[in-house]
């Protein structure tokens, strides 16, 4: 769902920009308070495996399109909303960058669309209220695929209310709007099957990792802490590095909902703003749509989900120590007492 820069117009992204980082400055601010170092690693990690299962596009049958996991219900899952959303920052930050997945334009668009909806309304709305009285594997499995759905379409209706805002037109509401819905339905019933089958796994292995879960159980685990990061260490490593080459050819749901009403998945977009926007991401994107340039390789696939996984494990852990997401004092000062 990652939108190009000819799908915004400069005042529609302007104000995108304001909203998210509005709610990024809100995040660190949480996130700081809460001064739990053990976030780190998992923010890192998470990340990568987020990163790297964005590769993996899926085919809907019957459609011609695929979908892949926007991650956010997954990450606020785990880390809370607050960190979650941060991490969602990260991973689209680096695609935007080092792969120009997603216009540097439409950037604000897509941390709103993919990680906001995912990481509040998922979390606050979805996850909370159902963890409520502790957690079990259909409580899971339930949070899952309604907090994906609903976020889905909360996020596949703004960017055609974007489009809409921005003058699109080759792309009519009433009918992008009708197209977008049913196909990121789809989508999302797959993500929240994924998600599940995740946090699934994390309950078992360390069931004090998942959000609003942690404080309630005398579960334990039947990994420890070290233990459960490498395995979704590794898991990121061979989704990136090795099954992203066996994935789906077909446009993802917006590009296909783009086809289907305008007959094209690229638009055109003039002015100084979008050739700044294209110059910028030109100078940074070392590794464009995933791959070497001027090369098909299968090797330049996996090298470049190996490579941006890593890239995002060190954005998050730079994160955390640029924006003091702990505070050493205060850990050692609760360990002395």
């Amino acid at each position: 769902m990652h939108m190009a820069d000819a799908l915004v117009a400069p005042a529609v992204a302007g104000t995108m920009y304001v909203l998210s980082a509005s709610a990024a400055a809100v995040s660190v601010k949480e996130v700081r308070k809460e001064n739990d170092p053990r976030k780190i690693p998992v923010m890192g990690v998470m990340g990568a495996f987020v990163f790297a299962t964005q590769m993996l596009n899926f085919t809907i049958p019957g459609t011609g399109s695929s979908g892949h996991l926007c991650g956010g219900m997954m990450l606020s899952a785990l880390l809370g909303p607050y960190a979650g959303f941060l991490t969602m920052i990260g991973v689209l930050l680096v695609q935007c960058l080092l792969f120009a997945d997603g216009g540097l334009l439409a950037l604000g668009c897509n941390i709103w669309n993919m990680a906001f909806y995912g990481c509040f309304v998922g979390a606050l709305l979805i996850w909370k209220p159902i963890m409520k009285k502790g957690a079990s594997k259909a409580k899971i499995i339930l949070a899952s695929v309604l907090g994906c759905v609903l976020t889905l379409q909360l996020g596949a209706f703004s960017v055609s209310l974007e489009t809409l805002l921005s003058g699109v037109t080759e792309l009519p509401f009433s009918v992008f709007v009708a197209t977008m819905q049913p196909i990121h339905l789809a989508i999302g019933l797959v993500e929240g099957l994924i998600t599940a089958a995740v946090l699934a796994f994390v309950h078992e292995a360390r069931p004090e990792l998942l959000w609003g879960v942690g404080e309630k159980t005398n579960e334990k685990g039947k990994l420890s802490f070290r233990n459960t990061i490498i395995a979704l260490a590794v898991a990121a490593a061979v989704c990136g590095g090795v099954v992203s080459i066996f994935a789906s050819a077909f446009p993802d749901g917006l590009e296909w909902s783009m086809e289907q009403v305008a007959g094209t998945t690229e638009l055109e977009a003039e002015g100084g703003v979008y050739d700044t926007a294209a110059g910028i991401q030109e100078t940074t994107s070392l590794l464009t749509d995933y791959a070497f340039k001027n090369s098909e390789s299968a090797v330049g696939t996996s090298f470049s989900g190996i490579v941006g996984s890593l890239v995002v494990v060190a954005v998050m852990v730079g994160a955390a120590f640029t924006f003091r997401f702990f505070n050493k004092k205060e850990e050692n000062a609760g360990r002395a007492a």
